[in-house]
C-alpha cells in the first residue's frame, strides 16, 4: 500500500518499529516465493524497483530530527505521556497557566521541572490567584519527569523553542510521493512515549493542513504501526480525542491506517470511523481467540458466498480478507483477495 501510494504521488508516513522497513528504498530481488506469487497472479508487467524515502529520527541520530516543545505537544498528551491522575493533571494545567501569565516558555522536561520548582518555593504567593497548590501532586509530577529524563526522553524535545514543521512530510519527487520512515526502534522501547509522539504528529497534521474537501487521492497516507499501544491504558478523554481526529482529519486529505493484530485492539468508537479493512490470517486455539475471530467476521459486510469466520484461519501468506468503500462511500462486501508482492526489498 505504501509503495502504491508513492507511485500515484501520495506521500506516506510510517513508523519503523522493528528496523526492517528501510528495504523499501531499494529494488527487490527474484526469490522463489516472490516469483511464484508473481506467476500465480499473472503479473506480466511486474518490475522490481525502489521508492523515494526520507528517514526521520526523534532523537536525531539515524535520520533528520523531529522535535517539538512541551507547549506544542499540549497538556492532554503530556498527561498521557506522564500517566497523570486527575489531581496531577489539575496541577499540570495550573503550571502552564502560571507559566503563560508570566510569559515563561516551557520547551522541555527540564524546563517544566524548573517551573514546578518555582511554584513549590513560592506556593503562598500563587495560591491567592491560582487556587490551592497541591504540593503532593506537584512532587509526583516531578518524579514522573525525572524518570523520563533519566531514560533520555528529554532529547525528544527542542531546547530552542522551535517545533517540527509537519509539512516537510508532504514531499513529492519526480511525481512520486516520498515515503517518510520514522526510525522508531528506540522510541518503541517506551510504549507511552511512542504512542504520544505519533498522536502528536497526527494532531499537527490536523491543525496545520487546510480543509480540502473530497479529493481524488489523499494528501498523505499516515500508518500507525502497533496501534494498540495508543489505546493501552489511555483515559477516556484521550480516546475521544483520537476518535474525533480520525473522523475530522479526512476533510484535510489525510488517510489514517491503524496496523494491529486484531480489530479489538482499537476502541469501538475509533474502529467505526475506519472505512477500509484488510484482515490477514489469525489462528484460534482458545475460546477467547475463537470469540475474537467471530467478532472480526461480524465486523465485515456480509458476503453470503464466504464463511469469513472459517477463512480467517485458512489464509496463506499473500492472502487477506478485504473490504473497501465503493464509489458511493458504502462498504463493499468482504472478499478474499491475493496481495501483490512488494516491488522493493523485503527487510532492512
Amino acid at each position: 500500500m505504501a509503495e502504491h501510494f508513492s507511485r500515484i504521488g501520495v506521500p506516506v508516513f510510517i513508523a519503523d518499529v522493528k528496523g526492517d522497513l528501510s528495504g523499501i528504498e531499494f529494488p527487490g530481488s527474484a526469490s522463489g516465493k516472490i516469483m511464484e506469487r508473481i506467476s500465480n497472479m499473472n503479473l506480466s508487467n511486474f518490475q522490481f524497483e525502489g521508492n523515494p524515502v526520507r528517514y526521520w529520527d526523534p532523537y536525531g541520530e539515524e535520520g533528520d530530527a523531529v522535535k517539538t516543545t512541551l507547549e506544542r505537544l499540549g497538556k492532554d498528551l503530556i498527561g498521557q505521556l506522564l500517566n497523570l491522575s486527575d489531581a496531577q493533571f489539575g496541577s499540570l494545567y495550573q503550571t502552564f497557566k502560571i507559566a503563560s501569565d508570566f510569559k515563561i516558555k516551557i520547551n522541555n522536561l527540564r524546563g517544566l521541572y524548573g517551573v514546578i520548582n518555582v511554584i513549590l518555593e513560592r506556593s503562598d504567593d500563587f495560591e491567592g490567584t491560582y487556587g490551592r497548590i497541591a504540593k503532593m501532586s506537584y512532587t509526583s509530577l516531578q518524579r514522573s519527569l525525572l524518570m523520563l529524563e533519566d531514560n533520555g526522553e528529554d532529547s525528544l524535545f527542542s531546547t530552542t523553542g522551535e517545533s517540527f514543521d509537519i509539512k516537510r512530510f508532504l514531499e513529492v519527487r519526480d511525481g512520486r510521493g516520498v515515503i517518510n520512515i520514522l526510525r522508531a526502534t528506540r522510541l518503541i522501547k517506551s510504549q507511552k512515549v511512542y504512542a504520544t509522539f505519533l498522536l502528536w504528529l497526527l494532531k499537527e497534521l490536523f491543525e496545520v493542513l487546510p480543509e480540502c474537501g473530497d479529493s481524488a487521492k489523499p494528501l498523505i497516507a499516515f500508518f500507525f504501526d502497533e496501534a494498540h499501544l495508543i489505546f493501552d491504558g489511555a483515559p477516556r478523554v484521550l480516546t475521544e480525542q483520537v476518535e474525533k481526529l480520525v473522523r475530522l482529519i479526512r476533510s484535510k486529505g489525510v488517510g489514517v491506517y491503524f496496523i494491529t493484530q486484531k480489530p479489538s485492539d482499537i476502541p469501538e468508537d475509533v474502529l467505526s470511523q475506519l472505512s477500509n479493512r484488510i484482515q490477514h490470517s489469525m489462528r484460534s486455539y482458545t475460546p477467547k481467540e475463537q470469540q475474537s475471530i467471530r467478532s472480526i467476521a461480524q465486523s465485515f459486510r456480509v458476503n453470503k458466498s464466504l464463511n469469513v469466520e472459517k477463512i480467517i484461519g485458512e489464509l496463506k501468506i499473500g492472502e487477506a480478507l478485504v473490504s473497501f468503500l465503493d464509489e458511493h462511500g458504502a462498504p463493499r462486501e468482504v472478499d478474499r483477495a491475493l496481495i501483490c508482492p512488494p516491488h522493493s526489498r523485503i527487510g532492512a
